[in-house]
């Protein structure tokens, strides 16, 4: 019996090298989610092309007030279905109130293994800190940054060459291996869908 997919939505404000991995992960036959909606407040976001070039709906939301944003946010959120939000390099904070009028599950990807390192400038603070290793985590949305349950995190050692730079992009390559098989797993289980 074939399941049916979930609608879900994709927030993004910069690159969407994410949103990119998980349109291509939507259209495997094993995938179980249909994106039906991008959502940015940032109207230069590079990753609204990959919604452009795909047919994927898209809205623009700018937080002049992040109270009336987000209504607007929740309602165009219900007129899709939307069932699941990713947050794919998202840079507003949700409010607890959306995380509420919002009934789904939110997932978010983090650049580091979540506890440490929350909010912003990972790398630079593991490369500081003399860390051994580093990695990425696929984490529930809750109403402290950073800090909902763990879904999946995937560590690499670091190198004595790496950089910011080079240590940004080896993990952006594990986000993009994780981030699919945490939706699998958040789906597979029975939930709220």
């Amino acid at each position: 019996m074939v399941k049916k997919k979930i609608n879900i939505a994709i927030f993004i404000s910069g690159r969407g090298s994410n949103l990119n991995n998980l349109i291509k992960f939507s259209r495997k036959k094993y995938s179980p989610i249909v994106i039906k909606l991008v959502l940015s407040d940032n109207r230069n976001a590079k990753g609204l092309n990959y919604a452009r070039k795909n047919k994927i709906k898209f809205k623009i939301v700018k937080y002049n007030n992040r109270n009336s944003s987000e209504k607007k946010i929740i309602k165009y959120l219900n007129k899709e279905n939307i069932k699941l939000i990713c947050l794919a390099g998202y840079m507003k904070i949700l409010s607890g109130q959306f995380i509420n009028d919002f009934k789904y599950k939110i997932l978010n990807i983090h650049p580091s293994l979540l506890p440490k390192y929350k909010g912003l400038n990972t790398h630079e603070r593991v490369l500081l800190n003399k860390d051994k290793y580093s990695g990425c985590t696929v984490h529930y949305v809750s109403k402290s940054l950073d800090s909902g349950k763990i879904i999946l995190q995937k560590k690499i050692k670091i190198s004595k060459n790496d950089t910011v730079d080079i240590l940004s992009r080896k993990i952006l390559k594990i986000e993009h291996e994780i981030y699919p098989k945490a939706i699998i797993k958040v789906l597979s289980v029975k939930s709220n869908f």
